[in-house]
């Protein structure tokens, strides 16, 4: 719980009462390769911090997955614009690696901001983080080229290659595995 005390304390003071606080609302939870952590058209209940394993986000239209994102250790995972307003969601999270995450309910999480000292302060402070990351992606799937979406997920996250199949980071940058391949081997040429 160490990593999500220090993840925290980036956005807010976090002492030991803050900790009480924190280790009291949220509880682990394991994630197996492949388990859900949210499906689509079910309201998103929790946020969950990665302290180990990697999650995917993903769309499933006419019967083809969509990956758009992926989180990892030491990032918070959710589908906020399912859990603020707590409506059915139209992603789906899921497990790429056995996961372990600290997670907090929505009804937790208000407790958390009524109780901890600055925890509205923090919670707008990430949401806005979530916003900006989420407007940057939006922005670079319509201003970029695949090969420059390829290179930003390499230079962000570059253990990726390693770690999940290729056809899901074809997907995340918007190409068949084919063309990813071709945009690997011009990147390799260089």
């Amino acid at each position: 719980m160490e990593a999500l005390f220090n993840s925290l304390a980036f956005f807010v003071p976090v002492g030991e009462p803050e900790k009480e606080i924190i280790a009291t609302l949220f509880t682990e939870k394991q994630f197996k390769k492949g388990e859900p952590f949210l499906l689509e058209g079910k309201v998103c209940r929790q946020v969950g911090f990665i302290s180990k394993g990697l999650m995917r986000y993903f769309l499933t239209r006419d019967g083809e997955e969509k990956t758009f994102y992926f989180a990892r250790e030491y990032e918070f995972v959710s589908n906020y614009e399912s859990f603020v307003p707590q409506i059915p969601s139209l992603k789906s999270i899921e497990a790429l690696e056995d996961t372990t995450a600290y997670v907090i309910s929505y009804d937790n999480l208000n407790r958390l901001y009524a109780t901890m000292a600055n925890g509205e302060r923090m919670g707008r402070l990430i949401m806005e983080q979530v916003f900006v990351q989420a407007l940057q992606n939006l922005n670079s799937f319509y201003s970029d080229t695949p090969e420059q979406r390829y290179e930003k997920l390499l230079q962000t996250h570059p253990d990726l290659q390693q770690r999940i199949p290729q056809y899901y980071i074809a997907s995340c940058v918007g190409v068949k595995p084919q063309s990813l391949s071709r945009i690997r081997k011009r990147l390799s040429l260089r």
